[in-house]
């Protein structure tokens, strides 16, 4: 199972290392998340230089995609140069996007007739788009997630091992990265977030996973 992390220049170091890093605590042969960019190297909105594991073109072989947020979000959403090169399909993958990242699911028609969750500085572009933005952190519907606000990051991480590798995967990956002595919590809340849209399929169309 292979998982693209997209990341692009301006992005949110929150969003493409805590995604990152829970989905890579699965240890099955074949299981990697990778971090997916443009180019060789990409530098954060803060000054961090990343570099990539795959290129663009690696979405086309991917199990799942993520897209990442970052400053140059409303730009690359109308870069036909990075569009073209980006082949996702939702009968096939997993997609998901995060923040700002929802920009470029929507250009390439990818949101169309569902609700989304986004952050708030993205919203206002979302709405003037005509796409209807819940007042929630995460919002799944058949193989299609999106997720509002920098912390939301680890439910959409959530979503991604729980549909792949199971619950189980999912309970250990947050227990993991929960803060001491809140655990049992932090778990529950996560997983009753994201349960709600778990084999969820979207209204008139079959659900089609991608296999583990």
């Amino acid at each position: 199972m292979r998982i693209a992390i997209l990341t692009f220049d301006g992005f949110n170091e929150i969003d493409s290392f805590v995604a990152s890093y829970m989905i890579n605590r699965v240890t099955r042969p074949g299981w990697k998340a990778e971090i997916t960019c443009p180019g060789p190297v990409v530098e954060s909105g803060r000054g961090v230089r990343v570099h990539a594991q795959q290129p663009l073109e690696f979405t086309a072989q991917a199990d799942a995609v993520l897209v990442g947020s970052g400053s140059q979000s409303p730009h690359l959403s109308e870069d036909p140069r990075i569009l073209s090169r980006l082949v996702l399909d939702p009968r096939r993958q997993l997609l998901g996007s995060q923040c700002s990242g929802a920009l470029i699911l929507a250009k390439l028609g990818l949101l169309e007739a569902r609700p989304i969750c986004t952050d708030l500085g993205t919203r206002p572009r979302l709405e003037a788009a005509g796409f209807h933005v819940l007042e929630q952190p995460f919002f799944a519907r058949g193989n299609v997630a999106t997720a509002g606000g920098c912390l939301s990051s680890h439910y959409l991480a959530t979503w991604f091992l729980w549909t792949l590798a199971g619950s189980s995967a999912a309970e250990e990956a947050l227990a993991y990265v929960a803060p001491v002595g809140e655990e049992r919590e932090y778990v529950a809340r996560a997983m009753g977030i994201v349960g709600e849209f778990i084999d969820r399929p979207a209204r008139g169309t079959s659900q089609t996973r991608p296999s583990p």
